[in-house]
């Protein structure tokens, strides 16, 4: 994930909360499900810098560390967060983080693709070839039934590596994004979001350089521009819920999360919603990327424009403006 960005649109969010009048009001507190945090502690140690998120299907939530290449644990239920991974000489960032069905946790950072168990345990790590620039600095990572896609902040290159029985093979070059966009300078490209779609057909890939989302065909690896309007659209971390796109906006414009919705072959929509504070009217701290977890978004607080920042380092958690539309 990472930081360069322009304002274009505005939406009203309002959050209506109905009471009835009928049930006591101590009888809807004893059946009312527990409230869950606004907040979340990541840690409390200096020079953590979080940047990624993600929360799986049973609520577990993890968090990386962009600074120390650590990766750390906890639940939607509860506030304070807890070492998970530790860094290493050939991980000293992890930037972002996702699950997959089994509850594995993958990531990536500098040049590293790794997996680790629900426990903790390392079960593989990958390492990307270098690009066209040199090394490479793997942002952001998609994963699909088959095969998990990797954007490369340094090159304009996305990795793909096929899935087999939980573990990653070879990551290698699969797109050259540039085809795009021939004329643009390629160490501008500086890509970053990537969600893919449900039956992994399609690849959205956020790029800071161009302001825009690129759409690639798995098929084709035909690579065209999403067409919001002509809204300038650089994405920093995404979620993708079947036609909805969730994304964070950061350095040069308010920073927030921005919701569109996008026609059903993912080519083009147009923006409904922005989310510009948490829960308390409080401004995100440069939010870096998002996870949507029922109808909650859980938003990271990196304070990476301040590096190394002031702890606590945080996740926000605010409603969906989204949910049961």
């Amino acid at each position: 994930m990472a930081r360069r960005f322009t304002l274009w649109v505005t939406a009203a969010v309002v959050v209506v909360v109905g009471f009835g009048a009928a049930a006591p009001a101590q009888a809807a507190t004893r059946h009312a499900p527990p409230r869950l945090p606004d907040t979340y502690v990541v840690s409390e140690e200096p020079g953590v810098v979080p940047e990624g998120v993600a929360v799986h299907r049973d609520g577990r939530m993890y968090v990386s560390s962009d600074a120390t290449g650590a990766l750390f644990a906890g639940d939607v239920r509860v506030p304070a967060m807890h070492p998970f991974a530790v860094g290493a000489v050939d991980r000293p960032s992890s930037r972002g983080v996702h699950t997959d069905r089994a509850g594995r946790v993958w990531s990536v950072g500098a040049g590293t693709l790794t997996v680790h168990a629900r426990n903790g345990r390392l079960l593989a790590t990958r390492r990307a070839p270098d690009g066209p620039l040199g090394a490479a600095d793997l942002n952001d990572l998609a994963l699909t039934r088959d095969a998990v896609y990797v954007t490369d902040w340094a090159n304009p290159i996305v990795y793909r590596a096929q899935i087999r029985h939980g573990r990653p093979g070879p990551l290698q070059p699969w797109v050259d994004i540039r085809s795009a966009f021939p004329q643009f300078p390629a160490q501008y490209w500086l890509l970053n979001g990537i969600v893919a779609d449900a039956a992994g057909d399609t690849v959205l890939v956020a790029s800071n350089g161009t302001e825009a989302v690129w759409r690639i065909d798995v098929a084709t690896r035909t690579v065209d521009q999403l067409d919001l309007g002509g809204h300038s659209f650089g994405a920093d971390g995404m979620v993708l819920a079947g036609r909805r796109l969730y994304a964070v906006l950061n350095y040069g414009a308010p920073n927030g999360v921005y919701v569109a919705d996008l026609d059903p072959e993912l080519r083009s929509g147009a923006v409904t919603h922005q989310i510009l504070t948490d829960a308390d009217g409080q401004a995100f701290d440069l939010p870096t990327t998002l996870a949507r977890y029922r109808c909650r978004l859980y938003v990271v607080n990196s304070q990476g424009d301040h590096r190394p920042g002031q702890p606590p380092y945080t996740v926000s958690a605010v409603a969906d403006p989204a949910c049961g539309e």
